[in-house]
């Protein structure tokens, strides 16, 4: 598989805690910014996991809290179905070959993500949003820091 390293089981994977390192690129103005904080993605009742996310994001040189909260429902042979905190859907997920392709609507705007596993402690999400709102792409790298 090159780059990317198969994964069988996503939910399995990505259980545990993981350091995030965001860079965040407006491109239609050129400002950049970052985020730094941790991803719990832990245990929910229905066999899913609750992922969490919190740290410090620095946009415009003002640095303020940030995060944020989904759920990771099991999908079939070892995908997922990635939620809003709220229920609605935002994409699936599947890493079985250790990359995947999700694209997300919102209002005039389209997120495309490409998630791709380099290893078993490494993994990088990279978001283009484009439309008449949102020129941006967002890029996080994700290292393991330990299990659940």
């Amino acid at each position: 598989m090159g780059e990317f390293w198969p994964i069988p089981d996503t939910l399995a994977y990505l259980a545990g805690r993981w350091r995030a390192e965001r860079t965040v690129w407006d491109l239609a103005s050129g400002d950049e910014g970052r985020f730094a904080g941790t991803v719990e993605f832990g245990p929910l009742e229905d066999g899913g996991l609750l992922y969490q996310e919190s740290g410090d994001f620095t946009w415009r040189g003002v640095t303020r809290p940030a995060e944020r909260t989904l759920r990771f429902l099991r999908g079939p042979d070892g995908t997922a179905d990635v939620r809003f905190a709220d229920g609605r859907f935002f994409h699936g997920l599947d890493l079985r070959s250790g990359r995947h392709i999700a694209d997300h609507p919102c209002s005039a705007d389209l997120y495309r993500g490409e998630f791709t596993v380099r290893d078993a402690d490494h993994w990088r999400t990279v978001w283009r949003v484009r439309g008449p709102a949102k020129d941006l792409e967002l890029v996080t790298d994700h290292t393991r820091v330990g299990m659940p």
